[in-house]
């Protein structure tokens, strides 16, 4: 293979990283809300914030890879503007496992993030109620040494060392949380005293605090007991009031399956406002028909992608053999972002010399297919045949498991009215497994 074609191979495939969000300003950012039932961060919780004389606590939703951490990151970038001070960090990069989170875990997080991104404010409220708890917490594999004889900068950065435990060693996981779960709410105040600090010492420019904890939407559901409680219940209602408790303004991701689950109006009453959805770009119509403008957004977020490696490619002749090729794949991704960049990294692996050709991409369709055929359960094709012909969702665990898993996709659209609707429907890649076509014959 020519070397200069290997490059730009390479250099294309990182361009269509489906676990990179875009940073606010990014030149390969794709305005969807016409096409996602007008949906506009800035305007759906950026107002809701800036708005409010009282601090506003807020959850934000949507299918995992479906753009949340880039809308996030745009939210982030817009209320600096309008002055305000914010505290983003992606929870499980560094702070906690999803196979198995507990709120304990969430307040560390945020207390880690604030310390680390505030180094200006009195961190001395966070130093004594580390002091005061040390004894039980140095044994945890933190440290050996007597809390006094630490740098002040050793002394801050136990609170990482935590968070970093919680999320890597099952071992230590719940031993942590048990030491600290009966002082919460004095981490909480303490905390507290440190954020009234913290917005005295903020730079210029700023004079207000927000915090953003993303992708706790991806703590995995399950229910302790059959027909129990689930631990989403537990964190984001039965602690609702701590994760409400902090002096500034947040914002929580939180799992689509809840925000459809029958605690919907709980947290509705719980939080400043329902909880904000980020759906699916709607490539098809209810009825099934092709939906250009959706289309047209899914091609224009491979396009940019592209000129950004070389400008001079043209996206229906040079990059795919044909625009028939280049519709297919954002078809079969159901306006699912992450999705489309997963299956335009594998056709480009598939692919020796441009132009990406139609086998390539059935290729690449072919394999992500496999993966939704091992995700759903041999009892849920015919919940998944039922939505297909139905395009509604009943309000049940497995259904809600079906939306987590993205198996079941949320749309939404303005009607005539200019009313939002909401439908759903199974992902494309599952109509073409033989064991849904076998559940969807047995209902027609």
């Amino acid at each position: 293979m020519n070397p200069n074609t290997e490059q730009l191979l390479t250099d294309l495939t990182d361009a269509f990283n489906p676990f990179h969000p875009l940073p606010a300003g990014d030149p390969q950012y794709v305005d969807c809300q016409e096409v996602r039932g007008d949906d506009n961060i800035t305007l759906d919780l950026g107002r809701n914030i800036q708005r409010s004389k009282q601090m506003t606590y807020q959850l934000y939703a949507g299918h995992r890879g479906a753009g949340k951490s880039t809308e996030l990151l745009r939210l982030e970038d817009h209320l600096k503007k309008q002055g305000y001070f914010v505290v983003y960090f992606a929870a499980d990069e560094q702070d906690i496992n999803p196979e198995d989170t507990e709120y304990t875990d969430i307040l560390l997080a945020c207390t880690r993030h604030f310390l680390e991104a505030i180094k200006d404010a009195d961190p001395k409220p966070l130093r004594d109620w580390m002091e005061s708890r040390w004894n039980d917490l140095k044994d945890l594999a933190l440290s050996e040494v007597s809390f006094e004889t630490l740098s002040l900068e050793m002394q801050i950065s136990q609170f990482a060392k935590l968070t970093a435990n919680v999320r890597n060693e099952p071992s230590l996981r719940q031993k942590i949380r048990e030491k600290v779960n009966p002082y919460t709410l004095t981490l909480i105040d303490a905390l507290n005293e440190f954020i009234v600090n913290a917005k005295n010492k903020l730079p210029t420019k700023y004079s207000k605090l927000v915090v953003i904890a993303d992708n706790l939407d991806r703590i995995v559901p399950f229910s302790k007991d059959p027909g129990g409680r689930s631990n989403l219940d537990e964190i984001f209602l039965d602690r609702s009031e701590q994760l409400k408790a902090l002096k500034c303004h947040v914002v929580y991701t939180v799992p689509i399956s809840m925000v459809h689950s029958n605690r919907a109006a709980d947290l509705s009453n719980n939080y400043s406002n329902p909880p904000q959805v980020l759906p699916m770009i709607m490539v098809r119509k209810p009825s099934g028909e092709v939906h250009p403008p959706g289309l047209a957004k899914m091609k224009e977020l491979i396009e940019k992608r592209v000129k950004q490696v070389d400008p001079h490619l043209s996206l229906e002749t040079d990059f795919f053999d044909t625009a028939e090729t280049l519709e297919g794949l954002c078809l079969m991704s159901g306006g699912h972002v992450r999705n489309l960049m997963l299956m335009m990294q594998e056709a480009i692996k598939k692919t020796d010399n441009l132009p990406i050709t139609a086998k390539a991409a059935k290729r690449a369709i072919t394999n992500l297919r496999d993966v939704y055929r091992k995700t759903a359960g041999h009892n849920e094709w015919s919940i998944l045949a039922q939505v297909s012909l139905s395009r509604r969702i009943l309000n049940d665990e497995q259904h809600r498991n079906l939306l987590f898993s993205r198996c079941i996709l949320e749309y939404r659209y303005l009607d005539e009215e200019e009313e939002i609707q909401s439908w759903y429907d199974v992902h494309p890649l599952i109509k073409g497994i033989p064991e849904f076509k076998e559940a969807v014959a047995i209902l027609q």
